[in-house]
């Protein structure tokens, strides 16, 4: 994939994440049930790869923030480490997982990032932002237990979009 298309793509990317957000968060608390921002940077990491998972990662959320207010500007430095370890361990990941099958190393990249990016928003949470009122029982009740459904959906869409991308051409079989 050209970098040309590799940019394009990231724009695209980011432009998805602006506008999910907007859908789901006519919805009270959706946004942080179904975490509509995270698939499409989650998405540009495993497709794009290195530096632009990363990229997205970092430009959604501020980009997002400035032009809708989401997310909110409490919750902004968190979620953009969040998002920018998403971004950096989904390409990573997809590039140095040894596995041949292909939707194994989909699925192992994007748990692996999933996770990645669980341990820094608790890490950034816990030190900086709620220091001293930020407990593991918070942790995982905001990072696993309420986002329950946008995990789900990650897990199971994510790799039927790869697959479907494959299908159409659109993305070449990356068996790096």
């Amino acid at each position: 994939m050209s970098n040309i298309r590799k940019m394009v793509g990231t724009a695209l990317f980011i432009a998805i994440g602006i506008a999910l957000p907007l859908a789901f968060h006519s919805i009270p608390n959706a946004g942080r049930a179904f975490l509509p921002m995270h698939i499409p940077v989650l998405l540009c990491g495993l497709v794009c790869g290195f530096p632009w998972g990363p990229a997205c990662g970092i430009v959604t959320p501020l980009l997002s923030g400035l032009l809708t207010g989401m997310p909110p500007a409490a919750m902004l430095p968190a979620m953009l480490c969040e998002l920018a370890v998403y971004g950096l361990a989904s390409s990573l990941l997809m590039r140095r997982v040894p596995v041949k099958n292909p939707l194994a190393k989909i699925y192992i990249s994007l748990i692996g990032a999933m996770l990645s990016g669980r341990l820094v928003l608790g890490a950034v949470n816990a030190l900086i932002f709620s220091a001293g009122h930020y407990s593991m029982q918070i942790w995982l009740t905001g990072a696993f237990v309420a986002a329950l459904p946008g995990i789900a959906i990650q897990v199971v869409l994510i790799p039927v979009i790869m697959f479907g991308l494959q299908r159409a051409k659109l993305l070449e079989h990356r068996a790096e």
